[in-house]
């Protein structure tokens, strides 16, 4: 057996700079092993040419390359189940400590439970950090303990219990050399894991101070492409959320900085409710008599509901991997109030066509504009898709660039009248919650 190593496991933290829990292995006494599991729980239920998946393996790829320069050691790179690849790396290596980044969704802790019970049998523990976020888990809790339901008094604690401390830079990327010097180490490519290279593209993220600077005025309007596209890189750790927020308070931009709180808002509340993956967070929703209409919902999918600015959208996301966030709650609110479709149909089919599809987000968000979820808008909050164009797209430059064929006679009816379907929306949620 070889001398003692610890392991470093990336997960949604696919970079050398400011990782915490790299950071942390690699100021070890032992060498250090990086790994990636490609994990087939996770890949089975995605298409073989989904963009992430190539994303993710061309980090990877970058990655190998920087840490092979520093080190002439790349990362380890596994296919199977956690528990299967930490079977065999229990047997090829005489371990000592396993490294990673906490992780919160409900596949991640069933799995991390069974992670750490299998290295402690072996006699290996488990260190784990968090990294994914500014505030975790029960951190930001009201003062008897219990959870923040509603987002504005969690994002004023939040402030409140911010310190520069959360901030602290881990150069964990000036002791790479401390990889262990152990080659060849197993390298997949895509067909090795049954993938091909995706045609589109994650994009880069833009992170300028003048787009921090104009956010709040210019985040509204699809048309101009005045997002952040920061999505993919916080889902998958392309990038440290501390370097981000670092650069929000430097620009002292609130609404920017808000948006970041959102996000750890939803993900501590789906470590909190982790029923909310599959049921609505408010029981009595859970009576909506959803009409789930297939055709209609496939005109949905396909951007054919007779709404320009819904179909828009949907168009954006099914070429690009990309929707508005402005757009994405009129086609979430359509979906669920104008055609009463179940807010899950619609949060499977974002998870698998958003470059930046994280669950807690995404499940936040469907069941906000659902009215089924914490802070959720009331249920008789109706988005009107026609003057939603006046408010968000007047010139009708972002229509006219996804749904050109709006104005042609070829262009689909719309699919539902928005007063009879805003009545019969209301009267049926009254029905659900009156019961």
């Amino acid at each position: 057996m070889k001398g003692s190593i610890n392991i470093f496991w990336f997960r949604r933290d696919l970079r050398l700079e400011d990782n915490v829990g790299l950071f942390q292995a690699l100021n070890g006494s032992n060498p250090v092993l990086p790994i990636f599991i490609f994990d087939p729980n996770i890949l089975e239920r995605l298409p073989i040419n989904d963009a992430r998946v190539t994303f993710i393996h061309s980090t990877l790829l970058k990655i190998n390359y920087e840490l092979k320069k520093a080190s002439r050691c790349g990362i380890a790179m596994f296919h199977g189940t956690p528990i299967a690849i930490f079977k065999q790396l229990i047997k090829s290596y005489n371990i000592n400590s396993v490294f990673t980044n906490h992780d919160y969704e409900p596949y991640a802790l069933d799995r991390d439970i069974k992670v750490e019970t299998l290295l402690k049998n072996n006699g290996i523990t488990l260190e784990t950090f968090k990294d994914h976020v500014i505030h975790e888990k029960d951190e930001i809790v009201k003062r008897d303990g219990s959870p923040y339901l509603v987002y504005t008094p969690y994002m004023k604690s939040w402030k409140a219990n911010f310190n520069e401390r959360d901030l602290t830079y881990h150069a964990s990327k000036t002791l790479i050399s401390n990889i262990i010097q152990d080659t060849p180490l197993p390298f997949l490519s895509l067909a090795d894991i049954g993938f091909k290279q995706s045609h589109q593209k994650i994009k880069d993220y833009t992170l300028t101070p003048n787009l921090i600077k104009n956010y709040e005025s210019t985040r509204n309007f699809p048309a101009k492409d005045a997002t952040s596209k920061l999505g993919p890189h916080l889902r998958f750790g392309t990038i440290s959320v501390r370097e981000v927020t670092r650069k929000a308070i430097a620009e002292k931009n609130e609404t920017f900085l808000q948006e970041l709180i959102w996000r750890e808002f939803f993900i501590q509340i789906l470590w909190h409710f982790p029923h909310t993956q599959t049921k609505s967070f408010k029981p009595q929703y859970e009576r909506i008599e959803w009409r789930n209409n297939e055709n209609e919902f496939k005109a949905w999918c396909e951007g054919k509901t007779g709404y320009p600015l819904v179909d828009a959208g949907m168009h954006q996301l099914n070429k690009t991997g990309f929707m508005h966030n402005r757009v994405r709650m009129l086609a979430g609110s359509f979906l669920c109030k104008h055609l009463l479709v179940d807010w899950r149909w619609g949060e499977a089919y974002f998870a698998e066509k958003l470059h930046d599809y994280e669950m807690a987000s995404n499940i936040g968000n469907w069941q906000w504009v659902a009215g089924c979820g914490v802070d959720a808008a009331p249920y008789f909050r109706i988005f009107n898709p026609t003057t939603q164009i006046e408010k968000f797209d007047k010139h009708l430059e972002y229509i006219k660039q996804w749904v050109p064929d709006f104005q042609e006679l070829t262009y689909p009816k719309p699919i539902v009248d928005h007063k009879i379907a805003r009545e019969r929306c209301l009267m049926v949620y009254k029905n659900a919650i009156n019961q």
